[in-house]
């Protein structure tokens, strides 16, 4: 008969998405996983299936945080470019924190082994953030607040490049100031 688990999986989770963030996936080892999931490599391994599959899991849990996250402050707000500015503002008060999404573009670039399998689960979550913003666009357009010329899906896809050079800004050492002036210019842009 098999033990019951000791620990909390989602708990452990939590815990190997703050290590990925940190150190990447060739930067973390087993070791620093189980002593920060707080578990056995045994348990590692018939939980989660090893390095890998926890890495993988660890990606699927933190992009749909972070677009809910977006979302949230997105559609939280009386009007459109409102929402947009809000969910820009948690950006830079965010920026600071290592993006385990980036972080993973950056390891795991186009053609790289694993790259296929880490790009669908980044597109699943930005499919769902890509589509609320062009909503949102739309409405800033039709309340005449943004160009109705502009393209909503390029505009879009331009935003969520921003996060990311937001986010890479800050980890370079980019002060507060500049990274509010990041995110003012991002919607500037739109304009």
């Amino acid at each position: 008969m098999a033990r019951p688990k000791q620990f909390d999986p989602d708990q452990a989770l939590d815990a190997a998405i703050d290590v990925f963030r940190e150190h990447g996936y060739a930067g973390t080892s087993a070791e620093m996983l189980v002593e920060a999931m707080q578990i056995g490599k045994q348990s590692l391994y018939n939980t989660f299936g090893g390095k890998w599959p926890l890495y993988c899991a660890a990606l699927a849990r933190y992009a749909a945080a972070e677009t809910a996250g977006h979302l949230e402050a997105l559609n939280g707000a009386p009007t459109a470019l409102a929402g947009l500015e809000a969910m820009m503002k948690r950006v830079v008060a965010e920026a600071r924190l290592a993006c385990l999404g980036t972080h993973s573009v950056s390891e795991f670039g186009e053609g790289r082994e694993g790259s296929e399998e880490l790009g669908r689960i980044r597109q699943a979550a930005g499919r769902g953030l890509r589509t609320a913003l062009a909503a949102r666009l739309r409405q800033a357009q039709q309340d005449g607040e943004l160009a109705e010329e502009l393209d909503v899906q390029h505009a879009a896809g331009f935003l969520i490049a921003n996060i990311a050079g937001i986010r890479l800004a800050a980890r370079g050492g980019a002060g507060d100031a500049e990274l509010r002036a990041l995110a003012r210019l991002s919607l500037q842009a739109l304009r």
